[in-house]
Formats: structure tokens, C-alpha cells, sequence
């Protein structure tokens, strides 16, 4: 996967560890359930810790350890399934999340600037076409937007009437 942060790519010092696999030192990145069975010892470790959530977990099973966490990675399995974005806003805007927001998964390159918009900081991305739009330097747009969100910075006229809510 390639990591896409701060406007460029840039190396991953987080390692996503599956269920059952032995961790290294260093940073790593736990799937929520593992974090639920072993959260006393891998809050303990010395190393940045990284959660990934898939679309279909519950972040409130995590609401009380946001503010600890260094990174919170949410799952895009597909280009179609788009829950990860209301879990982007959530984590920034219900629980005031602060660390590094990183989608992961299989990121299409239009849907780019709207990630950033909800909150992302970081994209590890697997399709082919956005790291290669990126890499060539393309950057991704959006002049028009649909509904505000919390980091809004358009007045509420700017947004597309017929698609917000009055």
C-alpha cells in the first residue's frame, strides 16, 4: 500500500498486525477486536498504537480510549462501501478525535478531496490509479459541496441548496 499524507507520499512507520499474528516492535495497527481482548497490554507497550475499525464496528466501544490514541485507521474494503466517511466524522466531531485519521483500503481518487474534508489526514491506499493520479501529481478538487461538516469553512449559502438540509 502506498501512504498518502501531507499533500505527498511519505513512509509508514505503522505496521498492521493481524489477529493472532506476534507484534514487533515498533508502531502497529490492531484491529478493533483484537484491541478490545488485549487493550491492558498493548496500551502498556512504548509504541505508537493504531486501531483499524472495518465499516461495520461499533466506535463506541472505543470512545473512551480516542483521546489516548496516536491513530484511529478506517476501512474502505471496497469503492463502494462508504460508512467509513460518518465514522470519520464521528470520531472528529462526537468525540473530538485528534490524532491521525487514516482511511485504508481501495480509495478512488474522486473520493480523495472528500475524505480530507471529512476529517482524513492520511490515506494508505491499494488502488493503482489514485497512486498513480498522485504520484503524477494530480490533486484532487472539490469546488462544490453538498452538506457542511464540522470543520467547515464555507458559509452556509455556499453549499448546493437542494442538497442540505434547512
Amino acid at each position: 500500500m502506498a501512504l498518502w499524507k501531507n499533500g505527498r507520499f511519505e513512509a509508514d512507520n505503522y505496521v498492521q498486525v493481524g489477529d493472532g499474528e506476534s507484534l514487533p516492535d515498533g508502531a502497529v495497527i490492531v484491529t478493533l477486536e483484537r484491541f478490545l481482548a488485549e487493550r491492558t497490554a498493548l496500551t502498556a507497550r512504548n509504541t505508537p498504537l493504531g486501531v483499524l475499525l472495518q465499516p461495520s464496528d461499533d466506535i463506541t466501544l472505543l470512545a473512551d480510549d480516542l483521546p489516548s490514541l496516536p491513530l484511529l485507521a478506517l476501512a474502505f474494503p471496497k469503492f463502494g462501501d462508504g460508512r467509513a466517511f460518518s465514522l470519520a466524522r464521528i470520531a472528529r466531531e462526537r468525540y473530538g478525535f485528534k490524532g491521525e485519521l487514516r482511511a485504508v483500503g481501495d480509495i478512488l481518487f474522486d473520493r480523495v478531496a472528500y475524505m480530507v474534508r471529512c476529517g482524513f489526514d492520511a490515506l494508505d491506499i491499494t488502488n493503482a490509479p489514485t497512486v498513480a493520479a498522485l504520484q503524477a501529481g494530480r490533486l484532487p478538487l472539490s469546488h462544490e459541496h453538498y452538506q457542511p461538516t464540522g470543520t467547515d469553512r464555507a458559509p452556509a449559502d455556499a453549499l448546493k441548496p437542494w442538497r442540505r438540509w434547512a
